[in-house]
């Protein structure tokens, strides 16, 4: 019979598993479980955790530099990094930095629920060298105190995490142009195709559709409607069954797990990968699209 006391035991199963998303539960539950444990056992159970993730650092950095100082190591390292489970363990010891780009969305996102209780939002728009433009929305649009909100929150919170950012620019939105009689006609005429009715886009999934061999999905993003080549970044297989998070922005492939911004198309789980943009634009209720 076990002598070990209720409260030092886990729930967490010991079992060998190759689903690399439950695997990465099993670790969540298990430190949920350390951090739920008396003081004295929770210092002891994270300094374990501690000192395994140092050892197991400095053997990986090694691993990395090795190849890192090899050209056809090099060349394998990029293809590891395309796969989800090494990304996540070369992430969780620092070993490699997301893209700018995606630090600079994650400090953004980060900030919005600050935005948002004043009544405003703020949204990324791009990164041009080492300035941030950004729109502002709701309340927090065209007033003087945005500015302020603008300065005190997103500027300072993304030159504290990115050091790499020298400024932050306000993108004010465009104003809305009449459609004239002829853009049909020009449309057609300068590669852009039929795509569907605003009407037929459903809320909660992609719409996808094949024009003369190429695939496209379409998907609604915080800034309205984005285009790509149906195909995930990670293999080449088609997207359009994949999980849309409405709340976070975001699409995942239902073959690998890779995740996707649906408003740039970046990759959150691999940044050197990126989704295939087509142009978009909205005609009457038709949407049209050109694939390049």
């Amino acid at each position: 019979m076990s002598t070990m006391p209720d409260h030092a035991r886990t729930s967490t199963p010991t079992i060998t598993v190759d689903d690399f998303e439950e695997l990465a539960k099993r670790v969540d539950q298990a430190s949920a479980e350390a951090q739920a444990m008396p003081a004295d056992m929770r210092t002891k159970a994270m300094s374990l955790k501690s000192a395994i993730e140092e050892f197991h650092k400095i053997g990986l950095t090694r691993i990395v530099r090795t190849l890192k100082n090899d050209p056809r190591g090099k060349e394998l390292l990029f293809e590891l990094i395309d796969h989800p489970e090494v990304y996540a363990l070369f992430s969780m010891h620092g070993l490699i930095r997301a893209d700018l780009r995606t630090q600079v969305r994650r400090v953004i996102e980060m900030v919005r629920p600050y935005m948002q209780s004043h009544g405003g939002d703020v949204a990324f728009v791009d990164l041009r060298e080492r300035t941030v433009l950004v729109r502002l929305i709701g309340n927090c649009s065209g007033c003087s105190m945005s500015q302020v909100t603008l300065k005190n929150t997103v500027e300072e919170s993304l030159k504290q995490h990115v050091p790499e950012i020298e400024a932050v620019e306000v993108v004010e939105d465009a104003p809305v142009k009449l459609v004239q009689l002829n853009s049909l006609r020009d449309t057609e005429q300068s590669g852009w195709i039929q795509g569907p009715m605003l009407d037929e886009l459903p809320d909660d999934r992609p719409y996808a559709f094949t024009h003369e061999d190429v695939d496209i999905l379409i998907l609604r993003s915080s800034q309205g409607l984005r285009a790509y080549r149906n195909a995930c970044a990670h293999q080449g297989l088609p997207l359009d069954g994949g999980l849309v998070d409405s709340e976070a922005g975001t699409i995942t492939c239902p073959w690998h797990g890779f995740c996707f911004d649906t408003e740039s198309g970046e990759c959150l789980t691999a940044p050197q990968c990126q989704l295939e943009a087509f142009p978009l634009r909205v005609i009457g209720n038709r949407i049209w699209i050109r694939p390049e």
